[in-house]
């Protein structure tokens, strides 16, 4: 893995030595961030040493380098999934690079499906906590300490600090949030009735099929980390309505312009 890394970054830092400090990972239906990007150059995943590939509709599947203000950043149009086929230390890969270009801080979005009964569909939610319940741990395995250590403290998945910021924020901003806690299953099959009575049951307020390994990694490396899913379909154990992928982008994408402005911001003044 150490190897892997150092190569795909050294082949990076050839075409362009950037060093960002913020990464950004760009979930279903929020590609275009990267309008709000002055972009100084783009690396499709098929070009790099080592990187996985996008098969998810929605993930365009490219590096994004350029600035936001003063701020350096590289966005990830694109995540890789578990239930791709990819083992999760190929999911969490392109966390571990961006830890090796200069990335400080980590955004990640997501969209997902709200067992709170306060939500509703298209709200944004600041990711407070998560709970695993992915099949595979990312750091399984012999633990490099060129990484981190082998037993990472989850006391603070989520920067308390980008968090309250990000409430400010929304506030000034008068875009709605609320706080939750994800919970992260494999995907790729939407939740059932009682899969959803059991996201509910074991404290979490939304469910998906991602960002848990990425924010594990991260954390691993001591990034700071910041979430936020936006609300794509509602499950209630005694009633849900039909999903479908379309359904979930179209959610996404209606939510995207105050997800936009509010990372910007948060990019900008944090």
């Amino acid at each position: 893995m150490w190897e892997q890394v150092q190569e795909t970054v050294s082949y990076i830092n050839k075409i362009n030595s950037f060093n960002p400090e913020y990464g950004i990972i760009l979930g279903s239906g929020l590609g275009s961030f990267t309008e709000d990007i002055k972009i100084e150059f783009t690396l499709p995943y098929n070009e790099i040493p080592n990187f996985p590939v996008s098969t998810v509709q929605g993930h365009k599947g490219a590096l994004v380098f350029g600035t936001i203000g003063d701020k350096k950043v590289v966005a990830m149009q694109g995540r890789f999934h578990f239930y791709e086929g990819y083992s999760m230390k190929e999911v969490t890969f392109p966390v571990r690079v961006l830890k090796f270009l200069g990335v400080k801080k980590l955004i990640v979005s997501n969209a997902s499906g709200g067992v709170n009964p306060i939500y509703k569909i298209g709200e944004i939610i600041i990711i407070k906590d998560h709970i695993n319940f992915t099949p595979e741990h990312p750091l399984r395995g012999a633990n490099d300490e060129r990484f981190g250590p082998r037993f990472v403290n989850m006391s603070e998945p989520y920067s308390r600090k980008m968090i309250a910021k990000a409430k400010e924020l929304a506030l000034e901003l008068n875009i709605e949030v609320k706080d939750g806690i994800y919970l992260g299953l494999q995907g790729p099959s939407f939740e059932t009735l009682a899969e959803y009575k059991m996201v509910k049951i074991l404290g979490a307020d939304c469910v998906g099929m991602s960002t848990v390994p990425e924010v594990i990694v991260a954390r691993h490396m001591d990034l700071e980390t910041f979430g936020i899913s936006v609300i794509t379909d509602i499950g209630d154990e005694d009633n849900i309505d039909s999903i479908s992928h379309d359904e979930v982008l179209e959610a996404a994408q209606n939510a995207e312009p105050n997800v936009r402005k509010l990372i910007k911001e948060l990019i900008l003044k944090y």
